[in-house]
């Protein structure tokens, strides 16, 4: 408390009223604090033999009494041009940290159940949000797929910590459960994040719908060259010979990936600019080597620091005034859904792969869970539609941000538990000796390092 009002007093005593109740700043130091104070509440949260609640549901719940509590809105007034930055800031971060955490040699040993396990939930999930969006919620096609791709991917947020919990316990671990679902949902965020930013980049740009999928094509290509040419610089710049230099590359790698993405929504390509921090991060990593782990943990300190900004921000969003009580219920009509199909979708992908009737359940189970990617693409469609200043736009975009809410407030508690609980009655528990379960919390820590939240 005494650091927050110190800095108050600092701001205050650099720019005079927006530090006090109505400004700007101050409304975003309030809405920092409190998202923080949540998310701890949260993480004291703790039940025996159930992993813990998620800190970011605290932040977010944070973040929507603000904005929905009478008197306390009235004087917490948040700049729409700075919320939509702070997000997007934390949104490189994260993808900053699922670059850097894919292993180029893992990736080329997966096992043919780790690809499909990424792919056909996700891609299911997707197609059918998208029909149901466009007959449920009279969306456009892009716009349709747009929300799909929203509610596509799983969380390592939520999914990562209770596989570690479950592994520690040597749970699942003979057929390797954990380790499969920690490798697959990095695959599977990359996979929505860049679908989602293809489908906005059609959705905002003008023309014919051969010149829109064209264009799409276009930004993903330009995303890709871009990113492997910055990536390729600093993996070679700063030298191998200066001092610090691994806080030197994690500013250079975060600097050109916050460029990336504010620099493609000036330059007119949004939709390449989260891929293209994926792939520099990437390409930058395979070349760092052993200096890699220490640029991951300079980069994790950067996200602690603007999580509570971004699900903070996300949660102010929705205003339960604006929300209209049939587009809720729609909205949550398509979630469900949705989901059913992705855990039967889960349940086929790994029918073929060696594991009983129970793993195959608990894996479907494990696949439910949504949280950082939703916050992180979520609002992006609403800030886009923004700018372009069109009300009918704007509402398809809060539509969208209304089922990512919806989504993160249902499917983290919930998948949390679930996995909690089921893990211990569907997966088998190996006996093994206290060298092996060493190996596994490596292999663990090792899967939490590939975790984009």
């Amino acid at each position: 408390v005494a650091f927050v009002v110190l800095v108050w007093a600092v701001v205050w005593s650099i720019t005079g009223a927006e530090c006090l109740p109505g400004g700007n700043l101050f409304g975003i130091l309030f809405l920092y604090f409190f998202a923080v104070i949540g998310g701890k509440i949260f993480g004291f949260i703790k039940i025996r033999t159930l992993p813990p609640l998620p800190a970011l549901l605290g932040m977010l719940l944070a973040g929507f009494l603000i904005r929905n509590t009478p008197f306390i809105s009235d004087f917490v007034q948040i700049n729409l041009r700075w919320s939509a930055a702070l997000r997007n800031i934390a949104l490189s971060i994260i993808l900053t940290r699922a670059g850097l955490g894919l292993d180029a040699k893992a990736l080329k040993k997966l096992k043919a159940v780790c690809l499909r396990l990424a792919f056909g939930p996700c891609l299911s999930e997707t197609g059918t949000a998208a029909v149901l969006a466009y007959l449920f919620l009279h969306l456009p096609w892009q716009w349709g797929f747009i929300s799909g791709f929203v509610l596509g991917a799983v969380s390592p947020a939520v999914v990562v910590p209770s596989m570690l919990i479950l592994q520690a316990g040597g749970y699942g671990v003979e057929k390797g459960v954990p380790t499969l679902l920690m490798a697959a949902g990095s695959i599977d965020d990359i996979l929505a994040i860049t679908g989602f930013n293809t489908c906005l980049g059609m959705a905002f740009s003008s023309g014919s719908t051969l010149y829109n999928v064209l264009r799409g094509v276009l930004e993903v290509a330009v995303g890709i060259a871009a990113g492997g040419i910055l990536g390729m610089f600093i993996r070679y710049f700063p030298s191998h010979d200066q001092a610090s230099l691994a806080w030197k590359r994690s500013y250079f790698v975060l600097g050109l990936s916050m460029f990336a993405v504010f620099g493609s929504i000036y330059f007119g390509f949004p939709g390449s600019g989260g891929l293209c921090t994926l792939v520099l991060a990437f390409v930058a990593g395979v070349g760092w080597s052993d200096e890699k782990r220490e640029i991951e943990k300079i980069v994790a300190v950067a996200w602690n620091i603007f999580q509570p900004f971004l699900f903070g921000l996300i949660g102010a969003e929705v205003s339960i005034t604006s929300l209209r009580p049939e587009t809720v219920g729609l909205c949550v009509a398509i979630l469900g859904i949705a989901l059913v199909v992705r855990i039967i979708a889960t349940f086929l992908m790994v029918s073929f792969a060696g594991f009983n009737f129970k793993e195959k359940v608990f894996v479907s189970l494990a696949w439910i869970p949504k949280a950082t990617v939703q916050a992180a693409i979520g609002s992006l469609a609403l800030d886009t539609a923004r700018r372009h200043q069109d009300e009918q736009l704007e509402k398809y975009g809060m539509d969208v941000l209304t089922v990512a809410f919806l989504a993160i407030l249902i499917t983290a508690p919930v998948g949390a538990l679930v996995i909690g609980l089921a893990g211990p009655r569907l997966l088998q528990k190996a006996q093994t000796s206290s060298k092996e379960d060493e190996e596994g919390a490596e292999v663990g820590e090792e899967a939490e390092a590939c975790e984009p939240s």
